[in-house]
């Protein structure tokens, strides 16, 4: 965690300078008057996307939370939503393209997968379970090995054991312990 806190004063350097070419790019294309007109009407979006997330991830989590659903799933999904609109709101136009790729429904959905995944690798089974509800798993049944009752005195063999159909069922949720 310290060495990405350490990277982050180059990578806002780094993005200022996109930043400020694609802004320049940008003049060249369709005039100064124009690009200051797009930056500041992309951030009045945002901020209003902004207000609009804030509130629509609120009464979900809330809607969730009374109803007795995880909110896990709102929540990850409203942050998405809030970091988007964030990024709309800060002027400049990569930021504002990271934005809307956050804010349309396909780039919502991969980037909520993406912070479910990461949240899930981070916390223990038991915290994931209360905030994303039970968890769906394929379980893939073994072929049965025909072993004939062992010999004692042989010396002990491994079976080989190949992958079998998928079983698809309800899931029972708890943790591996060794």
């Amino acid at each position: 965690m310290r060495r990405g806190l350490a990277l982050l004063p180059l990578g806002l350097l780094v993005l200022a300078v996109v930043e400020i070419t694609a802004f320049v790019a940008v003049v060249h294309a369709i005039g100064a008057l124009w690009s200051l007109l797009l930056l500041g009407a992309g951030s009045i979006a945002g901020l209003a996307l902004l207000r609009r997330e804030g509130i629509k991830g609120w009464r979900a989590f809330r809607a969730a939370t009374e109803s007795g659903r995880p909110p896990g799933p709102q929540v990850s999904n409203s942050l998405i939503g809030l970091l988007g609109a964030l990024l709309l709101a800060v002027p400049g136009f990569v930021s504002a393209v990271a934005g809307l790729l956050l804010i349309v429904p396909p780039g919502r959905l991969l980037a909520r997968r993406g912070v479910e995944r990461a949240t899930e690798r981070r916390v223990s089974s038991t915290v994931a379970g209360d905030l994303f509800g039970p968890r769906h798993v394929r379980v893939r049944q073994s072929a049965p090995v025909d072993d004939p009752a062992p010999d004692p005195a042989a010396a002990p063999t491994t079976a080989a054991v190949t992958p079998g159909p998928v079983v698809e069922g309800d899931v029972v949720e708890g943790e591996i312990v060794r």
